[in-house]
């Protein structure tokens, strides 16, 4: 039995990779198209919108989405969330019709395809490097000028399988606060369970979203900026015990 789940996983995990690529491929004129001028950029998002569909439909995920409040498509946010999975990327592009660039960590630039588009599309930082973490600041300011949103990962990282939720970074709460959009905090419920980062788990299934009510940065200073990061940390930490009590 045990033989037959491993084979199970490798060939699951396999397949993921194949819906990575293969819609990529398949769609690579037009992509390459829609992201020849930022102008173009909502038209771009659509597509990578049907792309994360494929992916989560193809893997055998079903996706519930509960909304606290919806965004306006008039507004520019900052869109956080918990991270534990490969899932979460396409996950968000699912959950939000708003246009939003992901900060995103640079290694993820190497990925054959994905990383094409991801470099020319995502606002990249280097982790390591204090100079790229300030550099975001101004790659992100002029991105909220064309009217999208932002969405980052403030944990920084996957944390550690036993871990629930890590500790936030400040750098998305300076962000918002600097640029007066509100957060948007996001909790997904299950995606450790579906589709980890440890090889061997993983499944079809359910897969629970939650969109909270909006964290507002008006007349916040930079002097907020921990009292903001951990009032969302809460909502989140929260709503994690909450679906897995």
């Amino acid at each position: 039995m045990k033989l037959f789940k491993y084979l199970f996983w490798i060939l699951y995990r396999i397949w993921f990779y194949v819906l990575v690529a293969l819609p990529i491929l398949i769609m690579f004129p037009i992509l390459l198209i829609s992201i020849l001028k930022e102008s173009w950029y909502p038209y771009f998002f659509k597509l990578a919108r049907f792309w994360a569909k494929i992916i989560l439909i193809g893997m055998g995920f079903r996706w519930a989405i509960e909304n606290e409040q919806t965004p306006d498509k008039s507004k520019s946010y900052l869109f956080i969330a918990n991270h534990t999975s490969m899932a979460d990327v396409m996950l968000m592009l699912v959950s939000l019709k708003n246009p939003f660039v992901f900060v995103g960590k640079k290694e993820l630039t190497k990925i054959p395809l994905f990383g094409f588009f991801y470099k020319r599309t995502c606002i990249l930082v280097d982790r390591s490097s204090e100079k790229s973490r300030k550099a975001v600041f101004l790659r992100a300011q002029k991105r909220l000028k064309t009217g999208v949103s932002i969405c980052i990962f403030p944990e920084g990282g996957v944390p550690e399988e036993h871990i629930i939720l890590d500790e936030f970074k400040d750098g998305a709460f300076r962000l918002a606060i600097n640029h007066h959009i509100p957060v948007v905090p996001i909790t997904f419920g299950d995606n450790k369970k579906r589709l980890s980062y440890t090889f061997f788990s993983g499944g079809p299934g359910k897969m629970r979203v939650k969109i909270h009510q909006f964290l507002t940065t008006k007349n916040l200073t930079v002097q907020d900026t921990k009292a903001l990061n951990e009032n969302a940390r809460n909502v989140i930490l929260k709503q994690l015990q909450a679906f897995n009590p």
